[in-house]
């Protein structure tokens, strides 16, 4: 079963990600680290309900990782933007026999943490990027658990695509994400609906 964990904000540049997310949602973002693996690196915001948000961009320290970097950020430009979101899974090896299109699972770590994630070959995940990518989470303490709550809750994700209807039913029988709705679209767009101290916020 899919079971949501975070949702990310990419941008051309971590600066861009992390300015867009704490304008839209009032709030500051903590520094993350970097992925080696992937040439990237991130801030992060704990959620109430044992989610998260991430925001994250290319490295530009890093070395080249030597293949495609996950969440499509070789080919990302335009505006910051919420732009993916993410499902953990107990079994990621399982989950991909059941949804090969994900991607492979690929062991990644950062710090004391450790997770495996799937990641399509060519780093782009279907529908335009909308389709989750799955994470199965190796360390008993991921961080949608040990980051703190900062007072502010995801209410609902709005998944747009012009094929929405089609991805739902495709997701419908392993998704148990009762926040997460689907809207046919012309535009693929990821838009996420907050309750935070200072009243409801909306990020896309």
């Amino acid at each position: 079963m899919l079971e949501l964990d975070h949702v990310a904000v990419l941008g051309e540049t971590l600066a861009e990600a992390v300015s867009h997310a704490e304008s839209a949602l009032g709030l500051p973002l903590s520094p993350g680290g970097a992925h080696p693996d992937f040439g990237t690196h991130n801030f992060l915001l704990g959620l109430e309900n044992n989610l998260y948000l991430e925001a994250i961009a290319v490295d530009p320290s890093a070395p080249d990782p030597g293949r495609p970097r996950w969440f499509g950020l070789d080919e990302f430009a335009g505006p910051a933007r919420l732009d993916k979101w993410v499902c953990r899974v107990p079994d990621l090896d399982a989950a991909l026999k059941v949804l090969p299109m994900a991607g492979e699972a690929v062991a990644v770590t950062r710090g004391a943490l450790s997770w495996k994630i799937s990641v399509p070959r060519d780093g782009q995940l279907p529908f335009d990027g909308m389709f989750p990518a799955l994470i199965e989470w190796v360390s008993p303490v991921p961080p949608g658990v040990s980051l703190a709550g900062a007072g502010i809750r995801l209410d609902r994700l709005t998944v747009a695509h012009p094929q929405a209807d089609e991805l739902q039913a495709l997701l419908a029988p392993h998704l148990n994400v009762p926040l997460a709705e689907f809207e046919v679209e012309a535009k693929p767009a990821l838009r996420g609906s907050f309750v935070t101290v200072s009243g409801s916020r909306v990020l896309q």
